[in-house]
């Protein structure tokens, strides 16, 4: 993998960010030519670079119809996408987080560079096929980037639908995920067996149960490998809340808690993305910052580690 592969092109990009309560998307007359240089590294199976910090809409995108909050989240997604970010993930376990999405890029237009990644998530195999149509549906996208086993439900009907799908140029990408690490036997067994572009999985500083044998396999296999739960659900942030942070956090432009914790997943030379989320702009562009800072190395990952684990 890369680490400092070139940025990606993209035309029309948002000039300005919008306000958080209520704002207005910005008309495609608004949007700029660049975006700022990020940190990215290459999809294994492609060598397609990637920005190495994504958004997640696990509870922070399940909105219903409140039109307040759907451009408060499309304010998000335009931050998101003015400091360099690409990958958002989702599900249709997620409540209304699709919908969300869709409102979102439909007010950001037609070419916003999103990278869109998504799920298939039924006990039912004859239901993937239909499931995945009315996802795309409310995303509003042709088809996605890429497609993954939601939890490793009914996976072996599911992957040979991904599979067939991606042969035929209706998905770029297939993988698996699990948040648990009780998974994490069959998970290793999959990847053992099955051609994988991309596989998810829980990582956080306190959360390192993948470190082991996921994370390394997934080296050797040459599988992309997304990040979830960085702050295991804001858990992280409340528990380090009011905690000193530690003056050499400066050593990688690490200036509050999320940013730490961030640096700390992203430094891990298999993960090719995380996907936090969030409900704000302003913790979206300095989560964004982290794929522009330097990263930790190995020594300081370990400092970094022993520090909350002892706090």
């Amino acid at each position: 993998m890369t680490d400092r592969s070139p940025t990606l092109t993209r035309r029309r990009l948002l000039q300005h960010s919008l306000a958080l309560a209520g704002a207005s998307v910005l008309p495609p007359s608004g949007w700029a030519d660049s975006v700022p240089e990020v940190r990215t590294r290459a999809i294994p199976s492609s060598g397609e670079a990637m920005p190495i910090v994504g958004l997640g809409t696990w509870i922070t995108f399940n909105v219903g119809n409140d039109t307040t909050l759907l451009n408060e989240s499309a304010a998000v997604m335009a931050a998101f996408f003015e400091a360099g970010g690409r990958m958002i993930d989702s599900s249709p376990m997620y409540g209304s987080s699709q919908n969300t999405l869709g409102f979102g890029l439909n007010k950001l237009g037609e070419s916003t560079p999103v990278f869109s990644a998504d799920k298939v998530w039924t006990s039912n195999a004859n239901n993937g096929a239909s499931q995945i149509e009315t996802s795309e549906q409310r995303w509003g996208v042709p088809r996605f980037d890429l497609l993954q086993v939601h939890n490793l439900v009914n996976w072996e009907s599911h992957l040979r639908l991904l599979r067939q799908m991606k042969a035929a140029g209706k998905v770029r990408y297939i993988g698996i995920t699990t948040s648990e690490s009780r998974r994490h036997a069959e998970f290793e067994n999959i990847m053992h067996g099955q051609p994988l572009d991309f596989i998810q999985v829980s990582y956080n500083i306190l959360n390192r149960d993948s470190e082991n044998r996921i994370l390394p396999l997934a080296m050797d296999k040459g599988i992309a490998v997304i990040a979830n739960r960085p702050f295991q659900q804001k858990q992280l942030i409340h528990q380090l809340e009011g905690k000193p942070l530690p003056a050499w956090a400066r050593e990688f432009d690490a200036t509050n808690w999320a940013q730490f914790l961030l640096k700390y997943v992203i430094s891990h030379p298999a993960i090719t993305c995380t996907i936090p989320a969030t409900t704000r702009v302003d913790h979206m562009r300095e989560n964004m910052a982290c794929a522009a800072g330097p990263l930790p190395d190995s020594k300081q990952r370990e400092r970094m580690a022993a520090y909350v684990r002892d706090l």
